[in-house]
């Protein structure tokens, strides 16, 4: 039977740090659905502002694709602006760097 090896962090890793369990539950739930998870991603990859239909990624409906938004949007992944009659959503580059850094502390 082998021996049971320790559980530690390794040498370089931090356990000072305190992590801001609500904020990262937050974060999470809002990409608690593959849709918005989806949708996160295709953002990211855009690069900048988005200007086509988000159903077409997701292929749900133009609504439900809009619920997912709006629950990314609320937990601020999401930026969304209107220009000349059309919305531009983009990936909040600041929190999602903030989602980094706390699944990272776990």
């Amino acid at each position: 039977m082998p021996a049971a090896r320790a559980c530690r962090p390794a040498a370089n890793e931090s356990v000072d740090e305190p992590l801001d369990a609500e904020e990262l539950a937050v974060l999470l739930k809002a990409l608690a659905h593959p849709a918005r998870v989806q949708l996160l991603l295709h953002l990211s990859r855009q690069g900048t502002c988005y200007f086509g239909n988000l159903s077409d990624i997701t292929g749900l409906a133009p609504s439900t694709t809009s619920q997912h938004v709006k629950i990314l949007k609320e937990a601020g992944l999401v930026l969304g602006s209107a220009e000349e009659q059309r919305t531009c959503y983009c990936v909040n580059p600041d929190r999602l760097a903030v989602l980094k850094r706390l699944v990272e502390a776990l």
